[in-house]
């Protein structure tokens, strides 16, 4: 039985719960650190990688919370590193059936994780067909400012770009206007791709309704693909300074889904600034993380 969406028993909640303590930091990129009572994740830990609110996973997780949306099962089923079953059973408990093909997918699969886990120590992030940020690791938040806070549209990267805040990206002006027409060129075809899914009209319409830039745009009809955008850019980064890298855009066959990755040529000035970057936003992330 449900109720709201959730199973009246809280099976929900105590799931999250169990998946939670079994987690250990290390396996998911956070720092154990000192003074860990358990060996799993902190409440907090788990909503800053799950993208959501300490106090709306509390709320779930003591069954005081109803109807969790489709993002924020899949964003802690992918959190806690979930296989296909566990994955599925969370959301049956959430009173949802796991996304089909018919829609834009935020799965991360275990090979793809596998990759990231890889590439720990390089700025890595994780977007899904539509431009919403999957996942971005420490270097990435180090170098790039801090995404664990974003929230709804604020990890979309097309409306980041057309009617936010930016990036610490620098561009000309031609460069700018290029790279918003391949944001939005890649969107249609992903709107053509998915027409069913109704999360993605939503998306496009709260999109033309804040930005003229993007409506009009959209409207023209281009194709295109960030992929095709210069692989080189400039961050401007408020410690380190300016550094040069590439930064290449790849697509996994199958999923949808693109991982962006930074680097700089071995050897070089930008590759020391890169360095410090990491170093520096990563240990000013851990302090902001660390009980007081």
């Amino acid at each position: 039985m449900t109720h709201n969406g959730i199973m009246e028993s809280g099976e929900f909640g105590r799931a999250i719960r169990r998946w939670r303590d079994r987690t250990a930091p290390e396996a998911v990129g956070v720092p154990p650190g000192r003074r860990r009572r358990a060996s799993g994740l902190r409440r907090e830990e788990l909503a800053g990688l799950a993208g959501i609110s300490v106090d709306y996973l509390t709320r779930l997780e003591q069954g005081r919370a109803n109807s969790p949306s489709a993002q924020v099962v899949e964003a802690l089923a992918r959190a806690l590193r979930l296989s296909d079953a566990e994955r599925e059973l969370l959301f049956r408990l959430a009173g949802l059936a796991a996304p089909g093909r018919d829609v834009v997918s935020a799965r991360i699969t275990p090979s793809v994780q596998r990759l990231l886990d890889r590439l720990a120590r390089t700025p890595v992030a994780v977007y899904d067909a539509a431009w919403n940020l999957l996942v971005a690791n420490a270097p990435y938040d180090a170098l790039m400012g801090e995404t664990t806070s974003w929230r709804g549209i604020e990890r979309n990267a097309v409306w980041r770009n057309l009617a936010g805040p930016g990036s610490r990206a620098v561009s000309t002006r031609e460069e700018q206007a290029l790279l918003e027409a391949r944001l939005v060129g890649d969107l249609r075809m992903t709107a053509a791709r998915y027409p069913s899914d109704r999360e993605l009209r939503g998306l496009v319409a709260g999109l033309a309704a804040s930005s003229p830039r993007f409506a009009g745009l959209w409207e023209s009809a281009q194709a295109g693909s960030p992929q095709d955008h210069s692989r080189h850019k400039v961050i401007d980064h408020p410690d380190a300074g300016l550094i040069a890298l590439d930064c290449d855009i790849l697509a996994v066959a199958g999923e949808d889904l693109r991982i962006m990755v930074y680097t700089a040529e071995p050897g070089t000035e930008d590759a020391d600034r890169l360095a410090l970057a990491v170093v520096l936003g990563t240990q000013s992330l851990r302090d902001q993380a660390r009980p007081a």
